[in-house]
């Protein structure tokens, strides 16, 4: 693995030039969503075959942090009227046109890694490339909202709230549902997730 402490490489890429990295995008999902608070415990080949609706879109955007040629981290996003209806329904049902929406993804980086700007950097790329798109007038994610007393919150963990706020985004009424297996459970189950928005004017 590469010394934590060498330099990063922050490169865009869109449409089919995402391809090469969707393996390094399953890998880094599989492990970042382990941790609290997703406990996700995740398959390759889902993993692969769900980003590949990145890789089919023109539109689409991953923003890669390399160094010593290893991928380390990506974020991702795309136009919400190309996510699945999973993403995209709660906005119509609230009176958002999707087609006005650019949706930001994941945001996946390996421990060694963080606390060096590059989750900034990922934002503030995926908001640039949104502003470049016609139409585009929102930002949104979505993240998953767990019960402060849930029993396997780490001890001291902060959620990241204050570091969305201070990129200018907001928590929103909107929410959806998403079923996955947890590191802890035996069987699928659903989570309530909460989206996030930053008009972009």
């Amino acid at each position: 693995m590469p010394d934590a402490s060498s330099a990063i490489t922050i490169q865009c890429h869109t449409g089919p030039d995402i391809a090469p990295f969707i393996p390094d995008a399953a890998r880094l999902r599989i492990s970042v969503f382990r941790e609290w608070p997703y406990l996700y415990d995740g398959d390759d080949a889902y993993e692969r075959d769900y980003l590949l609706t990145y890789s089919k879109n023109p539109d689409s955007l991953f923003v890669v942090a390399s160094t010593q040629g290893q991928v380390v981290g990506i974020s991702t996003g795309i136009p919400l009227r190309d996510e699945t209806e999973e993403v995209k329904a709660p906005f119509p049902a609230a009176g958002i046109d999707p087609d006005h929406v650019f949706y930001f993804g994941e945001s996946v980086l390996l421990p060694a890694y963080r606390g060096r700007g590059i989750g900034v950097a990922f934002f503030q790329e995926r908001e640039r490339y949104a502003r470049s798109l016609p139409g585009i007038t929102l930002a949104t994610f979505c993240a998953v909202d767990r019960p402060a007393d849930h029993p396997e919150r780490p001890a001291g963990y902060v959620p990241l709230d204050s570091f969305w706020a201070r990129r200018g985004f907001k928590k929103s009424t909107l929410s959806t549902q998403f079923t996955w297996k947890e590191t802890t459970g035996s069987s699928p189950s659903a989570k309530t997730l909460r989206f996030w928005m930053k008009p972009l004017g």
